[in-house]
């Protein structure tokens, strides 16, 4: 393994205290194991908290996004491991603003049970809870399955809009309403092309041979839909598409949000040939591309590889797309 760390052990904590000592204006950490990150304003009182809550070794998501129109607080777990409960309660409390609180995350078996008992907990409290789980992996189940996929990408779109519809002022039914609504319209698929080392392993997390790739990979090396010889670019552009689209309402006229993201080492040149490829098939088809994302949006740590995201757009959820926010990350 080599790796800037000091020790395995170590490796969330100690990134933990650099990403706040490098935007104390922005951020600060709180909980009894220093393992939630809030906005360093603290609540905003009459708004709806935004809560998420994840895995290290993904960033910008999960704690990236807390900021101005997006999140409030974040429950940060070791690499690739969820937080706990206790760490999903502190960081609604400090998202509390009175208005309630909604948990946005991925559709994760341990992060699903810990924002339940931490949703039950918080509710005997006396505070307003509501949930939205983000399953937009089109690879890892068929549609019929649509609850049982996988949180990627699309997850950036889903903090984006309910953070903006928070800052609207609007309640905790509307807010978690549109939460829903990106949460359902987004559609993500990913192509892996090496593996990543967990610290805390120290070895890869899965492997694959020099001339292959693996199209579908989950975010935490989760099996794929095939594994086989290298493609060139717009091949994977275009098979990327025909397993989103067919599942999406996308004719002449429709306008779509779209995300390519890398997963942690493909470079921006890459990534931009691949947009290139996507931008003309969407043109081809009469649908314009918004807000265009191309870059590091969701990782998984020093994997090669990248996902690409869509998510048709109606009047509201362009609107909220397009709405301001800051974070560490991304500025809109």
């Amino acid at each position: 393994m080599k790796k800037i760390l000091n020790s395995p052990q170590a490796y969330v904590d100690e990134m933990l205290d650099g990403l706040v000592a490098a935007h104390p204006e922005a951020l600060r950490r709180l909980g009894d194991d220093g393992r939630v990150i809030a906005r360093a304003g603290g609540a905003i009182q009459g708004k709806v908290g935004i809560v998420t809550g994840g895995g290290s070794g993904h960033l910008p998501v999960f704690l990236g996004y807390v900021g101005d129109g997006l999140l409030d607080a974040c429950a940060v777990g070791n690499v690739f491991a969820g937080p706990r409960v206790g760490d999903c309660q502190a960081a609604a409390h400090a998202a509390d603003g009175g208005a309630g609180v909604l948990q946005l995350y991925g559709n994760y078996g341990g992060d699903r049970m810990n924002f339940d008992m931490s949703q039950e907990f918080l509710e005997l409290e006396g505070m307003e809870v509501a949930s939205v789980r983000v399953a937009d992996d089109v690879a890892s189940a068929p549609k019929a399955e649509r609850v049982k996929r996988r949180g990627v990408a699309g997850m950036v779109y889903a903090f984006k809009v309910a953070g903006a519809r928070a800052a609207e002022g609007a309640s905790l039914k509307e807010v978690t309403a549109a939460a829903q609504k990106a949460a359902d319209a987004c559609r993500s698929i990913g192509v892996a092309l090496t593996p990543c080392v967990v610290p805390e392993s120290g070895k890869p997390s899965f492997a694959i041979g020099d001339g292959e790739i693996e199209v579908g990979m989950g975010i935490h090396g989760e099996p794929g839909i095939w594994r086989g010889a290298m493609k060139p670019a717009d091949a994977l552009a275009d098979e990327m598409l025909e397993h989103l689209l067919p599942e999406l309402e996308l004719t002449r006229g429709s306008r779509a949000a779209v995300l390519v993201n890398s997963l942690g080492a493909t470079p921006h040149e890459e990534l931009y040939i691949l947009y290139r490829r996507v931008a003309k098939a969407l043109a081809d088809r009469g649908v314009t591309a918004v807000m265009p994302l191309v870059g590091r949006y969701a990782t998984s740590m020093e994997m090669a590889g990248a996902s690409l995201t869509l998510m048709p757009l109606d009047s509201e959820l362009e609107r909220l797309l397009k709405a301001p926010a800051q974070c560490p990350f991304w500025r809109v």
